[in-house]
């Protein structure tokens, strides 16, 4: 899975994105609260000791899907690992990946509690371009609605071709991924609820 504001094609320098400044501090504060050492929630999470040392420093970038291990790990949701401070509690609004084409791009808006998270996001992808996930645990669930352009929605065993107006609920807990099937930009809304 891509690092959250990380261009897969581009190893050069790059300043740090809001998000990342976010999860460096809520991190470390969570942490803290929780009273656990960074061993400690690297045991709980499954998330090296290296990468959390990192994250904290705000020198690495972390998977979405390690991010959601560390926030399981320490008893908080998504939304509160990557909130800028004084932002209300569902409305994050901050981009959170970004690909090779400037067109490729996700904004998480906000959360809403479900049975125990909901998630609304704004994609973007490139004619072309591709995102592979990595699967959710299990019990977490995704709602596609293609709003322009086409998408190939990439399931285990499946390919559905979703164009403008068409959704797709689907199990997340499996390995998944958005490919544009089109010449012009697709745009998408996805929900993710636990």
């Amino acid at each position: 899975m891509s690092n959250i504001m990380h261009n897969t094609k581009s190893h050069e320098a790059a300043p740090k994105s809001d998000v990342l400044v976010h999860v460096s501090h809520n991190l470390r504060r969570f942490r803290h609260a929780a009273g656990m050492s960074q061993q400690a929630l690297a045991d709980a999470s499954g998330i090296s000791r290296r990468m959390i040392v990192g994250v904290e420093n705000g020198e690495a970038n972390v998977s979405l899907a390690s991010l959601d291990r560390l926030a399981i790990a320490l008893g908080v949701d998504f939304t509160a690992m990557v909130k800028g401070p004084g932002a209300e509690m569902r409305n994050v609004n901050e981009t959170m990946w970004r690909g090779a084409d400037p067109a490729d791009f996700a904004l998480l808006l906000g959360s809403a509690p479900a049975q125990q998270e909901a998630q609304l996001w704004v994609w973007s992808l490139a004619p072309g371009h591709r995102y592979q996930a990595e699967p959710d645990p299990a019990g977490w669930h995704e709602i596609i609605y293609v709003t322009q352009g086409s998408l190939a929605l990439e399931l285990e065993g499946e390919t559905a071709l979703l164009n403008s107006g068409d959704f797709r609920v689907f199990a997340s807990d499996q390995h998944y991924a958005y490919a544009n099937a089109g010449e012009d930009v697709a745009h998408f809304l996805r929900n993710s609820v636990l």
